[in-house]
């Protein structure tokens, strides 16, 4: 079956080891938590709010071991008024053979506000 993790988390200035360390943190977190294999992803997304412009959020996937041949792309967030300032956000595909509610979205920092039904009370950053 295949199913998606999301997850999504902040930083504090534009500024590409900022960008590159967060995403890494992030996928970390999404990778722990769910025990994932590179062999069992199909691809992750990230996309980037438009105040951040510094670094490629998707190069925090080549510092995971393992992970060189798992396909990635970046792509700019809408650009609502309301929205949350310099957010990262990530969907990675995944094969599993787990059900939809065992799957562990992850939201670090100011992140937590996008969906707080999905972070358990002391999971964030």
């Amino acid at each position: 079956m295949i199913r998606g993790i999301r997850g999504a988390t902040t930083v504090r200035a534009n500024q590409a080891p900022d960008i590159v360390d967060r995403a890494y943190e992030l996928m970390e977190s999404i990778v722990e938590e769910n025990e994932l294999k590179a062999r069992d992803v199909a691809q992750v997304m990230f996309s980037a709010t438009t105040d951040l412009d510094a670094s490629f959020p998707a190069k925090a996937i080549r510092k995971l071991e393992g992970w060189k041949y798992v396909p990635v792309m970046c792509m700019q967030e809408i650009d609502v008024p309301s929205g949350l300032e310099r957010c990262i956000r990530v969907m990675v595909t995944v094969n599993t053979s787990k059900e939809p509610e065992d799957m562990k979205h992850i939201y670090h920092y100011e992140a937590v506000r996008l969906r707080p039904d999905l972070t358990e009370e002391g999971d964030s950053k």
